[in-house]
C-alpha cells in the first residue's frame, strides 16, 4: 500500500457523485470548522507520539524531533491559517504523514500494519478515518 487518508469522511466520494461535496468541503475549510479539524490531527500526532518518534518540520527542511504537544498543536493551526505544509516523519515505522493547510485531510504514507493499525485506533478516538487509497491514485 502506497499511502492512507486520514479524513473527516469515512472514504473518498466518488467523482460526480450525488450531492455537494465541493459546497461541503468549502464549509469544513473556514473557522470554526476547520479550526476543530486541525485540533483533531494535532491531538492525533500527540497521541502518537506516545508510541513512535517523531520529526516534524513545517518547511521541509529544519525538522524538530519529539517536540512538546503545545508546539505541535500550535504549528498544526499555524499551518492551517497560513495554509502550509506540515510533515511529519515517524522515526521507527519510516513512515510520513503530511497536513497541507488547505486540506480537511491528512495523507499517511509508507503506512505499516501495526502502525497503520495504532493510528486508526487514535483517529476514531478522535471523530476521523482513516481508508486505504484507491490504487488508481497511486
Amino acid at each position: 500500500m502506497g499511502y492512507c487518508i486520514i479524513d473527516i469522511l469515512p472514504e473518498q466520494v466518488p467523482a460526480g457523485g450525488a450531492g455537494q461535496y465541493f459546497r461541503i468541503e468549502k464549509f469544513f475549510l473556514e473557522q470554526p470548522q476547520m479550526e476543530v479539524i486541525a485540533g483533531k490531527f494535532s491531538r492525533l500526532l500527540i497521541k502518537l507520539n506516545c508510541y513512535e518518534d517523531i520529526l516534524v518540520s513545517r518547511d521541509g527542511e529544519t525538522w524538530s524531533s519529539n517536540p512538546a504537544p503545545e508546539d505541535i498543536s500550535l504549528w498544526m493551526e499555524t499551518a492551517w491559517q497560513e495554509r502550509k505544509q506540515l510533515s511529519v516523519s515517524l522515526v521507527h515505522s519510516d513512515g510520513l504523514i503530511t497536513f497541507s493547510g488547505d486540506d480537511h485531510y491528512m495523507t499517511f504514507y509508507r503506512p505499516e500494519a501495526g502502525i497503520l493499525s495504532l493510528v486508526r485506533q487514535l483517529a476514531t478516538s478522535e471523530g476521523l478515518f482513516v481508508w486505504e487509497a484507491p490504487a488508481r491514485l497511486i
